[in-house]
């Protein structure tokens, strides 16, 4: 299958927790944040993709759409609004939900991956805003078919996927990982019922631990560890 190379680049505490409010005093995750950033833009990638509720916490800040009525039927296939883009931020938004202002995020071009059951109105709203978007699934996204467009319709050779944990408990569980990036911050978070860095859906069919190969380990500042992983079996 002609995809990305798939790189999962994520921050979390000691115990696998990723949601951050609970991390302690600003200038702490302020300084995580800036290392993860930091080894974000040591990648060759030009392109990251995130879910929804990442979208809304990080960019959107809960921005709702403002739905248009298209003249016409919109069909079900895909809209590349910018031919010439060099980078872009992918939004995995399975019933169009995400409002936006622009098409661009720190100059990262906007896709949307959605499913077959968004409404005409949301197509049309993103067609104003000239954001591209492709169809991966009725329901729910398939993600081998989201690669397989976005390699083929975008100059996307390798990507970087920074959660949420379901949508990396999706490619985990579908085998589409390449790699893993995890910065470990020093922090032992112990809450129960949040988000770590892979969370496979109750719906999607069980597979088997999967066994991965440490490639590099190296301390950061502020006792922070960066571990790298390969997903190629030994």
């Amino acid at each position: 299958m002609k995809k990305p190379y798939v790189i999962c680049h994520m921050v979390s505490t000691v115990d696998g927790r990723i949601i951050s409010e609970n991390w302690g005093p600003r200038e702490k995750t302020k300084a995580y944040s800036a290392i993860y950033e930091k080894c974000h833009e040591g990648f060759k990638s030009n392109a990251w993709m995130c879910g929804r509720v990442t979208m809304e916490a990080n960019f959107t800040k809960g921005l709702k759409p403002t739905p248009v009525q298209p003249t016409q039927p919109i069909t079900r296939e895909p809209f590349v609004a910018d031919e010439k883009a060099k980078s872009f931020a992918i939004a995995v938004d399975a019933k169009g939900k995400l409002g936006w202002k622009r098409n661009k995020i720190s100059g990262d071009h906007i896709i949307e991956v959605l499913t077959t059951q968004v409404s005409d109105d949301y197509l049309q709203y993103l067609q104003n805003l000239s954001i591209s978007y492709i169809f991966a699934g009725e329901k729910e996204i398939n993600f081998q078919l989201a690669l397989q467009q976005l390699r083929n319709l975008f100059p996307i050779k390798t990507l970087m996927l920074e959660g949420g944990g379901n949508i990396n408990g999706s490619l985990l569980n579908a085998g589409l990982i390449d790699e893993l990036s995890l910065l470990i911050v020093p922090i032992a978070d112990g809450r129960a019922n949040t988000a770590t860095t892979f969370d496979v859906s109750e719906y999607l069919p069980r597979k088997k631990a999967k066994l991965i190969r440490l490639k590099k380990v190296k301390q950061m500042k502020h006792d922070v560890l960066w571990l790298r992983y390969d997903f190629k079996s030994k």
